[in-house]
């Protein structure tokens, strides 16, 4: 391999410089200028020195939302892609990858896969399925949908996502159709940390610079396995080996708590307290940036509503900070959280040393698992708040100053039309749709679906409460029809009409952009075969020629559905997909991305025109490209000439405003951008909160949680069960087919501490049964310290199964199940056999050597919406016993009756809409897909 020459920030491969990925002096990758001809020894001819020679093409990992940089290495001999390693041009991954990058190989290969559209044949559910072609599913959809819109029955299209994978693309499709159609999975994700967020800075999450950070607070597992794993994770070790030291509060013992300075187990749920005794500290001893307070805390707001009585001066406000998180003691902590006090001071003081260099995230963890979890991200947020650690070197940003996200080359209007289903008026502040709820909502008639897509989501498995989502699928009066579209079988594809092979990710177009570090970058998904083709001069129309069998990319569907909706133009549809080159002219998707590259992303033409590439092309071989360097104090950015001219300052608020619009707040005399709140500036106080109808929660504070182990009887057996933490090497639903993975991790027992064992009688390898509100499952225990006693804890990302013995999830990862009716809303799961062995194209098939894939616990969890941020609470109060004489391993049994119920009961905690001026949301909140202003309105007859 070529020498290397190292920088400080920077390594240089034969003249071509790479952003570091280590520290290392070994050359790690193949020099850019001769990744169309590598040559690299057969490691399976060994002794013998047999060359192989690759294409090494770039494109993006599509196995979560990282958006880590990829090579495909493609054998110039057989035209096969042999391996997919890191691209050591992407900004943010650096040619690093965990497991999940290369084991795209598997998914690749996969002797299971569905390689052609399948239309049902027979009952939904029951397994029957015919070959069909892709003309006659989009014919099919489009005459469903055209009829919807030329009807006015716009609530009836809905798309339901779960892992995007992409920036934008889907959104101007719906908003071309004219349909509030957007659906999600993130209020079963991390809505709640969202809303917490939102409500201190206007965006909806932290970019943290972990790299330069002093102290790193993390309320995560696992690297933040849960959120942009590998690219912050080698940024918080970077940060660890310069000395940053790093606290892990987390009820279990993660990989990341194990690698931490300190491991805080509280008890689940009482986070925020624990939070906010640290801010109580850090503020006695007057250790918080006074000036970084003064400036951007909007304390002025909060004494003039609040405290009208006291004088509006920063010391008021700093003597009534004092007053109300007066309880909040180390001691209070102690006794609320089970933390000892003396660690409560000795982190907040850690924290004060840092100051801006404090580096801190919450994303599902506590904020997903309780209810108020969403006042976790805001006590928080808070201390970054009190140390000026934010817009910092080595703090945290505001997520929005480090994604970038290119706009199309046309951007339909925002559609006039609310989805009550999706966004009914209970949850006036729920941060995304209320989609675990649709089989609730459909049952309880508040809707109807004429054309129904699941895009890489398997509701059934991922959701909670997944016997209603089939009671609900099966019921053709309340889904018309229903099409999966998905690279793998799911449980959810099962009950489709039409399950739709996509590509995985080297067999797609994407552009996907993260926060995940200080900095702004852009990274390009391509298929790869298609690439190489084309740059041997042949011509592909559709990027399936070139897939395995007829399998699709979404990007490509879009175009052709919308296309037949609306063939003629007179729906106002097609036009969104003309070409921008050829007047009247479907757009190709060569069109699309090269009018993004040419005209939407910043200094890309002239960076591709330095190397004599046009903007496609460069990043055709590049993959990636860094759009912005060292992005800190955005806030700080002063406002143009212009814009101040065009504008007026209120002089009670400091607000300057252009019309009713908010461009800026004047900070010392300076007009400042400030932050994307109501006030520009950061809000302790939140008017929003105290205007829509949940006045005590105004201020960052502690919620108990629906699990508070105060309430539990842990001699009958009652426990917390925490189930929502991730394995690093899986990929929830779309693991399936990826071999590697599943045996690095195939099963997900119960954690439980051994003296929690011994009161319950389980010893370590039993089988355990555990008792929710509307059912139980039965799983093998795992008797470990690393769990606090009184929790107990499980994955969530394994339990797959299948109802037919060759067809289905794939044999890697599912159990053969039978899946019995026991009548009124009565089910039962039980397992028939296990993972084993089996005979395929791959022989790796027959090498299984793990029986037990795990139990879908999910499955017994009822529906918990938080009711201000609409998030499922995910954490559960369970019952833990020994299994009975007739349970066997992955039982599941579930009374969707009872599951109702418990959804009603979670409803009426809700404070409805309208809002202010008879809205149904605050205005200023972020939505997906938003549609026009006047659509916030509510008109009732």
């Amino acid at each position: 391999m070529a020498e290397e020459k190292e920088t400080s920030d920077e390594q240089v491969i034969d003249d071509v410089q790479y952003v570091s990925a280590s520290k290392a002096r070994l050359a790690s990758y193949p020099p850019y200028e001769r990744w169309d001809d590598w040559v690299e020894f057969d490691s399976r001819s060994w002794p013998k020195k047999v060359e192989r020679r690759y294409s090494l093409v770039p494109t993006t990992c599509f196995n979560c939302e990282a958006a880590c940089g990829l090579l495909a290495y493609v054998d110039k001999d057989t035209g096969e892609i042999q391996k997919l390693e890191g691209n050591p041009l992407h900004p943010a991954s650096r040619g690093r990858n965990c497991a999940k990058g290369p084991a795209t190989i598997n998914q690749i290969h996969d002797p299971e896969r569905i390689l052609f559209p399948l239309k049902r044949v027979g009952p939904r559910g029951e397994g029957g399925w015919e070959r069909t072609t892709w003309d006659e599913v989009l014919d099919t959809f489009a005459l469903k949908i055209r009829t919807a819109l030329i009807e006015n029955r716009r609530d009836d299209v809905v798309y339901h996502v779960g892992r995007p994978g992409h920036d934008g693309y889907i959104d101007r499709v719906l908003q071309a159709w004219g349909v509030d159609g957007h659906n999600s999975h993130t209020n079963i994700c991390s809505s709640s940390a969202r809303v917490g967020y939102a409500l201190w800075q206007g965006a909806d999450r932290p970019s943290p610079d972990y790299a330069n950070a002093k102290f790193i607070l993390l309320l995560s597992s696992h690297l933040e396995t849960g959120h942009y794993f590998n690219p912050h994770a080698q940024r918080i070790i970077e940060g660890k080996m310069s000395g940053a030291k790093i606290a892990v509060i987390d009820p279990r013992l993660s990989n990341t708590a194990s690698m931490a300075n300190y491991w805080l187990s509280p008890w689940p749920g009482t986070e925020a307290a624990l939070l906010l005794a640290m801010a109580l500290v850090i503020l006695n001893e007057d250790a918080f940036d006074r000036e970084f307070v003064r400036r951007w805390m909007n304390w002025e707001e909060f004494l003039q509503s609040e405290r009208p009585d006291k004088p509006c001066t920063f010391e008021s406000f700093i003597e009534a900070l004092k007053e109300i998180y007066a309880e909040y003691t180390p001691e209070f902590a102690a006794n609320e959280c089970g933390v000892e006090a003396e660690t409560v001071v000795e982190i907040a003081r850690e924290i004060a040393r840092a100051g801006s260099a404090f580096a801190s995230h919450v994303w599902r963890s506590a904020a997903s698992g309780n209810l108020g979890g969403w006042q976790v991200a805001r006590a928080l947020y808070f201390l970054n708040a009190l140390t000026g650690s934010i817009g910092t070197e080595g703090g945290v940003s505001p997520n929005v100053w480090n994604k970038f996200v290119a706009a199309p080359f046309s951007k339909p209007s925002p559609q006039k039309v609310w989805n009550e289903t999706l966004w009914p008026r209970e949850y006036p502040l729920a941060h995304h749709e209320m989609s675990f709820l649709l089989p609730h909502l459909l049952k309880d008639g508040r809707g109807h679906l004429a054309a129904y897509f699941t895009r890489v989501y398997n509701p059934v498995w991922t959701n909670p409460d997944g016997m209603s989502w089939i009671e609900v699928l099966r019921d053709e009066s309340k889904i018309e029809l229903h099409a999966a579209m998905t690279p793998v079988w799911s449980e959810t594809a099962w009950f489709a009409d039409y399950v739709l092979p996509m590509g995985v990710g080297a067999e797609r177009h994407d552009l996907m952009s993260q926060e995940t570090h200080a900095a702004q970058w852009i990274s390009f998904r391509q298929p790869v075969q298609r690439v190489l083709r084309e740059r041997a001069g042949e011509h592909v129309e559709f990027t399936y020629e070139t897939n395995p069998g007829e399998v699709w990319e979404e990007d490509e569907f879009w175009i052709e559905l919308s296309w037949r909706i609306d063939p003629t133009g007179e729906l106002g549809v097609r036009r969104h997909f003309e070409s921008p080159y050829r007047a009247g002219e479907k757009i190709t998707i060569e069109e699309y991305y090269r009018w993004i590259f040419e005209n939407s992303v910043p200094g890309l033409p002239e960076k591709a025109a330095s190397v004599g590439d046009s903007p496609l092309e460069y990043m055709r071989r590049h993959g990636a490209y860094a759009v912005k360097t060292n992005v800190y104090d955005q806030h700080e950015t002063g406002l143009t000439e212009a814009e101040i001219e065009a504008s007026r300052v209120d002089q009670q608020t400091g607000k300057i405003l252009k019309g009713e619009s908010a461009l800026g707040v004047m900070i010392d005399g300076k007009a400042t951008r400030g932050f994307n709140t109501p006030s520009r500036k950061l809000e302790f106080y939140s008017q929003t909160m105290a205007d829509w109808k949940w006045p005590e929660q105004a201020l960052p504070g502690y919620v108990r949680s629906h699990v508070n182990w105060h309430d539990l009887d842990q001699a009958s057996g009652d426990r917390i069960l925490v189930p929502t933490f991730r394995l690093p090497t899986l990929i929830h639903t779309r693991s399936g087919n990826a071999k590697w993975l599943y045996e690095i991790s195939h099963t997900n027992p119960l954690w439980i501490n051994p003296k929690d064992g011994d009161q319950l009688g389980l010893k370590n390898g039993d089988l355990a049964r555990v008792n929710t509100e509307i059912g139980y499952f039965v799983i093998r225990a795992w008797a470990t310290e690393g769990i606090r006693p009184g929790v107990v804890g499980c994955s969530h990302h394994l339990g797959r199964w299948r109802t037919k013995k060759d067809e289905g999830t794939d044999r890697w990862a599912s159990a053969l199940v039978d899946l019995e009716e026991l009548g009124e809303g009565r089910w039962r799961l039980r397992q028939i056999e296990g993972v084993k062995p089996f005979k395929s194209d791959d022989p790796d098939s027959e090498r299984i050597f793990w029986q037990e894939g795990g139990v879908h616990q999910n499955l017994t969890f009822p529906v918990h919406p938080d009711p201000v941020s609409g998030m499922h609470c995910w954490h559960q109060r369970v019952r833990v016993e020994p299994a009975h004489s007739d349970d066997k391993y992955g039982d599941v049994v579930v009374d969707t009756k009872l599951s109702h119920e418990v959804y009603r009961k979670w409803l009426e905690m809700t404070r409805p809409a309208p809002g202010p001026g008879g809205l149904r949301r605050p205005l200023w909140f972020s939505r997906p897909v938003r549609p026009v202003d006047d659509a916030y309105l509510i008109r009732d007859e």
